[in-house]
């Protein structure tokens, strides 16, 4: 069996411990050298003389220790590890001409170690100390598929072109206009003609410091699409986008491959990534210590089997519990108390208005809010939260409202400080489940985007309130804290009789959660107009009715699924009006 060890060095502090690992280890005291000293400070586990005993991980105060058998199966060495004890990626998926090739997986679990090695970014070391010679990687892979795609790249058959995860570091890389940026990669000469595809025109003499998420991530895009290229990797391309852009965006990619061009996409939104790709990779393992690449599948089958957790061909269980969706019958949930009510709202922000005639949330209820971006969403969650006050009109003064923003703030205060009331009130309900006692110690500054929102949300939560408001709780969650956070929501306020108003752009997401829906419509950047709360069928037919776009059910998970254009279903639903099946 193949053991491996793996130090999470960030969370390593053998000064508080006193290196109770290198004196529990049964091995050392026997006289050998299994975890010693490193030139760091930090420990250094041998897997060869590790016995597996699990003693290290569970003495170690800081859980920075992961002892891990792996399957028989993958008795070989990895594609890449980052250094002696850290952690390992097993398997590769290999881009296909004239498809879209999908991965999904948790945070932390090699998605993008993978498409950076594909991309040509990260060199991989095979398990090695040092970066290994393309003649070593043409070895590993002999015989296999990822033999083939190797050699075309060292041969320059293949030109890769890559769209990095973090758009967010573009500002801090260049400076200038977007024109400017884009002029600079336009090898293809289509800087007009990609620009009017994904609505750039506006904003093409903007600094780009100076522009939304949304837009960096269009810009982005288009960088990555300008460059002569037969190769296409997308890293999260739907991230800062609304549903009507992630919709767009899906089908521009889509447009990208034919038979002397590869795409391929790590995407978190499963309805997205089941309408863009043709296959897709799983990849699971655990977070932050290896991941394994699974076998290609079609993406209907691909995506249930990861909702299950069980691969049949490959004879792996990656998680205890599947994922399920229930076929929703109609609600018969009992009518309640009125905790928040508006009638006739106005707000001028500039030059944008908003408006709402009138609308309540009941106890217990949770409410999804869907539209594009620059609709008002975010202002009328401030006007319900008291953040903001209406020029006209009125929202009901007896409720309490505790708010989660959609831009987290960082600051140098620690976790543990900020989640006083989590951990007083909710430590089996939301400290556990989100996996939060890791990142007691740590300060806000110095957490990831997915761990940041999981402090966020659970500080929400936690709060004395009869409203809670979050605004984007899945932007940098991967697909299962997606759907962990949305159960833990709707356990909350049925537990404690509360009600939550939830804006996202992940239709799953919403459908998981939302017991009814708001609906804002309008034009982005000058009005907005709020209707509902509708139950959830009739508020997504009113929602995708400008889409041009229809749903169905996965006959076997029950998870939405969006139909083809055109297709047979697409075409039964619009004429029978019934956009979205639930």
């Amino acid at each position: 069996m193949t053991r491996i060890a793996v130090l999470r060095k960030d969370k390593c502090n053998p000064g508080r411990s006193d290196y109770t690992c290198i004196k529990v280890c049964p091995v050392n005291r026997m006289g050998q050298e299994c975890i010693v000293k490193g030139e760091d400070s930090k420990p250094i586990i041998d897997e060869t003389l590790c016995n597996g005993c699990g003693i290290c991980p569970k003495k170690c105060p800081t859980g920075a220790i992961s002892i891990i058998n792996l399957p028989q199966e993958l008795d070989k060495t990895p594609i890449h590890r980052y250094g002696r004890n850290g952690f390992h990626l097993y398997n590769l998926p290999i881009p296909q001409f004239s498809k879209v090739i999908g991965l999904v997986g948790r945070n932390g679990i090699g998605k993008s170690t993978a498409v950076q090695i594909l991309a040509g970014v990260l060199k991989p070391n095979l398990g090695s100390e040092q970066e290994q010679d393309f003649s070593a990687v043409l070895d590993y892979f002999k015989g296999s598929e990822a033999q083939g795609y190797f050699e075309k790249v060292r041969d320059g058959q293949i030109v890769i072109s890559y769209k990095p995860q973090h758009v967010d570091l573009i500002s801090e890389q260049f400076s200038g206009t977007v024109k400017e940026l884009l002029q600079h990669v336009d090898e293809r000469k289509e800087l007009e003609k990609i620009s009017n595809v994904l609505e750039l025109e506006k904003i093409l003499d903007s600094d780009i410091k100076n522009i939304s998420g949304g837009e960096l991530q269009r810009v982005a895009i288009a960088a990555t699409v300008l460059k002569k290229a037969n190769v296409y990797f997308f890293d999260e391309p739907t991230s800062y986008l609304d549903i009507k852009q992630r919709l767009k965006i899906s089908k521009f990619i889509r447009s990208l491959a034919d038979e002397n061009t590869a795409i391929m996409v790590v995407e978190h939104d499963l309805i997205i990534l089941d309408y863009l790709a043709d296959n897709i990779h799983l990849l699971y393992g655990k977070e932050d210590a290896f991941g394994i690449v699974s076998q290609p599948k079609s993406t209907r089958v691909g995506l249930n089997l990861y909702l299950e957790g069980f691969l049949k061909e490959e004879n792996v269980r990656f998680r205890d519990k599947a994922i399920k969706f229930e076929p929703r019958a109609k609600s018969t949930k009992i009518e309640t108390e009125v905790i928040s009510s508006w009638q006739d709202i106005k707000k001028t922000l500039g030059n944008f208005k908003l408006q709402a005639s009138s609308g309540e949330i009941k106890k217990g209820y949770t409410i999804g809010v869907l539209g594009e971006n620059g609709i008002g969403k975010t202002s009328f969650v401030k006007l319900l939260a008291k953040t903001e006050n209406p020029d006209g009109g009125v929202v009901s003064e007896q409720v309490s409202v505790a708010y989660k923003a959609q831009y987290l703030k960082k600051s140098d205060e620690l976790v543990v400080n900020v989640l006083q009331n989590a951990i007083a009130k909710y430590e089996n309900k939301l400290i556990t489940p989100l996996g939060l006692k890791e990142l007691f110690e740590k300060k806000l500054d110095e957490l990831s985007g997915g761990q940041l929102q999981r402090v966020a949300i659970a500080h929400c939560l936690s709060q004395d309130a009869d409203l809670y408001l979050l605004d984007e709780p899945s932007a940098y969650l991967d697909v299962e804290q997606r759907l962990l956070v949305s159960k833990l929501i709707r356990d909350l306020m049925e537990l404690n009789g509360t009600s939550a108003l939830i804006v996202d752009h992940d239709l799953l997401f919403i459908d998981y959660l939302s017991e009814e829906l708001l609906v804002f419509e309008g034009t982005p950047a000058v009005n907005g107009i709020v209707t509902g709360p509708y139950s959830l069928d009739d508020g997504m037919n009113k929602f995708l009715q400008g889409l041009d776009i229809t749903f169905r059910r996965d006959e076997e998970s029950f998870r939405p699924r969006a139909n083809k254009p055109q297709s047979q279903k697409d075409r039964e639903q619009k004429a029978s009006g019934k956009l979205y099946y639930s």
